[in-house]
């Protein structure tokens, strides 16, 4: 047995409360090494037998481990368990392969003896099942399609707020970083059947609030509504309408940096180290200043900190307390004046932690069952511990399947340890609140990474719905809209029927719908990967009742199933190439 693979940490995603009364329990082993894994419990104060304390045995209880996910280096064992009076002791005991025994205590690894169990010798421990510090997401995100919109390119509901220069909505066009074509709010209400024909039900709109350039990711004043896109009262009744409906509304909130021109940063160029705003930013050495380039978004020699290299886009200073009041009366300002259901945070990773403590105390003082959601690209467990962030952006997650499903980066056996990786990092319920997005405003469209082949896109969506998490789908993917990296990713919304793929609209409808259908099992059933052969190019998974096969291989594969509930490209009982199967 290679003990020095054994892990396991308290009070984290390896042991946690899931529900009020029930505890997860997880460990790490090295992969193919380990027979048995027996979880050993029970109340820390609850012995029994005689009354000298030397003689007593601690009274437990024992459940055998299932081993539930595998990476290509590790295997990972569960157990759920629970204790009446709400406090617990526990220590594993692991039998290799190769018959050795161990016991794994919070002292580390011991050969095994029986007095180490009666005695629980250096147990771990979670010392009470306090409600107040188990992770809770709501439950309506579970429930929820989400629908990006990039409202200047979704629809232009009211061409009197068109900035100068507008150009002619058009579909086929491919914009340019600083083209306008005037979609604005009134067009997203105008539209708000099409979600509800489509079935999402939670909407996710990037930045409306006043800025300079088409992706508003520059604030200028994050109390007032773009001039281009409407006003407070427009989009009041939006969230009002889209709350009729049953869609949740999500903005996003940009507090890594503000816009250049903002009166703040104006006021530093103004006034430099003079300025009451110098301490807002992280101003390295004054004057604040740079050296332009060719290229708008990038600058030499900045004295200031920015977003990426972008001079644009001064970063803040969220350890200021005057920043920090600033931004929390705006995250609680458009919670309770316009009743929105969640904030995405922008570049999350690079605002402090104690900012974002306070933050998520301001939203849940706000309103209840408030989802937060971080863009956080990596690994994110700092941020989901509780008391920051809901969830994150799951883009490590949704990069593997592209990797393995589309561009063929990395083998399905590859994609499947990385996938299983990631739902190891984090509780079972962050997991089914993760948010799974194939592309963005920020990525390729995802029928360009599939090289326009819809059948593989289609089956990469199905693989993606299947997954824990809630999925995102990106505005005009349901017309098999294209386009590479941005700006190229956000075109106009095809509005006229010529320019739209019905039947894709159809598949989207019909994938949405299986989702709600099963949601339940989507967001609670363990993963559990059937078949997994790179070299035939098939991945078979299953959630509870469903099963999912899916094949990206060049040659048809055979499969049975009672009772076929979603599919491509089948004929009979075989799959075709880039075609897929769920069914029960």
């Amino acid at each position: 047995m290679n003990k020095a693979a054994l892990y396991h940490r308290p009070e984290s995603e390896f042991a946690y409360l899931y529900t009020r009364d029930t505890m997860q329990v997880r460990l790490q082993a090295q992969k193919d090494d380990i027979e048995k894994v027996e979880l050993f419990y029970g109340d820390p104060y609850l012995w029994e037998g005689v009354e000298d304390p030397e003689h007593q045995t601690w009274k437990s209880a024992q459940v055998e481990m299932k081993k539930v996910l595998s990476t290509n280096r590790s295997d990972f064992f569960e157990a759920e368990i629970t204790v009446a009076t709400k406090r617990v002791d526990y220590l594993f005991v692991v039998t290799g392969l190769d018959g050795e025994k161990v016991v794994y205590t919070d002292q580390g690894l011991l050969d095994y003896d029986e007095t180490l169990i009666t005695k629980k010798y250096g147990a771990f421990r979670l010392p009470y099942f306090h409600e107040t510090d188990r992770f809770k997401t709501p439950g309506w995100v579970k429930e929820t399609v989400w629908y990006q919109i990039f409202p200047e390119r979704f629809a232009n509901g009211d061409t009197q707020n068109d900035p100068e220069g507008t150009k002619a909505w058009n579909a086929l066009d491919v914009p340019d970083r600083q083209d306008f074509y005037g979609g604005d709010l009134q067009g997203v209400l105008d539209h708000l059947d099409h979600l509800t024909e489509l079935g999402v039900n939670g909407i996710y709109f990037t930045p409306i609030f006043q800025a300079y350039s088409n992706h508003k990711y520059d604030t200028e004043d994050y109390l007032a509504i773009d001039k281009n896109f409407g006003d407070k009262a427009l989009f009041k009744h939006l969230v009002e309408e889209a709350h009729t409906r049953g869609i949740k509304v999500m903005l996003d909130a940009v507090f890594n940096h503000i816009g250049d021109t903002s009166p703040q940063w104006q006021d530093v160029l103004k006034h430099q180290e003079k300025s009451k705003y110098a301490d807002w930013f992280h101003v390295n050495s004054w004057p604040a200043t740079y050296t332009p380039t060719d290229d708008f978004e990038n600058a030499e020699n900045a004295t200031y900190d920015t977003f990426a290299f972008t001079p644009h886009m001064p970063k803040l200073n969220t350890a200021n307390p005057e920043v920090e009041a600033y931004l929390l009366e705006i995250a609680d300002y458009w919670i309770r004046e316009f009743d929105i259901d969640a904030w995405r945070l922008d570049v999350a990773d690079e605002v402090d932690h104690t900012f974002w403590k306070k933050f998520r105390a301001t939203c849940d003082a706000a309103k209840k069952d408030f989802y937060i959601l971080g863009e956080v690209w990596h690994s994110a467990q700092p941020w989901l511990v509780g008391d920051e962030f809901t969830a994150v952006m799951n883009y490590a997650y949704t990069d593997a399947i592209k990797d393995g499903l589309i561009t063929k980066k990395i083998s399905l056996p590859q994609m499947v340890s990385n996938i299983n990786t990631q739902l190891t990092l984090y509780r079972k319920q962050v997991n089914q609140v993760m948010f799974n997005v194939l592309d963005s405003h920020d990525t390729p469209r995802i029928l360009t990474v599939a090289n326009e082949n819809k059948a593989l896109m289609k089956l990469v969506e199905t693989f993606t719905f299947l997954q824990p998490g809630v999925p995102c789908i990106y505005y005009g993917d349901e017309y098999a809209l294209t386009g590479g990296m941005d700006p190229e990713c956000r075109k106009c919304m095809p509005w006229i029927r010529e320019e739209q793929d019905v039947e894709m609209f159809e598949f989207f409808k019909e994938l949405i719908a299986l989702r709600h259908a099963y949601q339940e099992v989507l967001s609670d059933a363990a993963v559990v990967w059937q078949e997994v052969d790179g070299k035939k190019g098939v991945v078979e998974i299953q959630r509870g009742e469903l099963k999912g096969c899916f094949n990206i291989g060049e040659n048809a594969v055979k499969f049975e199933a009672d009772e076929i509930i979603f599919s491509n490209l089948v004929e009979d009982e075989t799959i075709l190439p880039f075609g897929f199967v769920v069914y029960k």
